[in-house]
């Protein structure tokens, strides 16, 4: 008799710092509104609604170790530019032209052991600088 495997799905990569990112920015009144918002254009990891209102798109950067640099110094021009392609898409899908947005990233090292939080609020504006 063939023994039945459990399969799980595996999770896609960053979804633990994402977890841990949207948990943070619960904690400080946030309400995650979607993740992982995919186009052709690009993706946002974290689409939030801060305490004042202003949409929030929000790009999570966990990192197990300093070899690649801080997650913050990740986010490229190049990286921002799709971002701001794909959230000006989400928020015209939504209806949120006229709703205040704002860039943020959200940086999680974890090279100490426990994870350690930067939250860069208005890292980057709509053009991406």
């Amino acid at each position: 008799m063939a023994k039945a495997l459990r399969v799980e799905a595996a999770r896609a990569p960053g979804a633990e710092g994402e977890d841990l990112a949207c948990r943070y920015l619960e904690k400080l009144g946030y309400r995650v509104l979607h993740r992982n918002f995919r186009c052709r254009t690009g993706e946002v990891d974290v689409v939030a609604r801060a305490p004042d209102t202003t949409t929030v798109f929000v790009e999570v950067k966990d990192r197990h170790g300093r070899s690649h640099g801080a997650g913050y110094e990740a986010v490229t021009f190049g990286k921002r530019q799709r971002l701001v392609r794909a959230a000006r898409l989400y928020a015209a899908r939504a209806g949120l032209t006229e709703s205040r947005l704002r860039f943020d990233v959200v940086s999680i090292d974890r090279s100490g052991g426990s994870p350690v939080i930067r939250h860069d609020a208005g890292a980057f504006d709509s053009e991406g600088a």
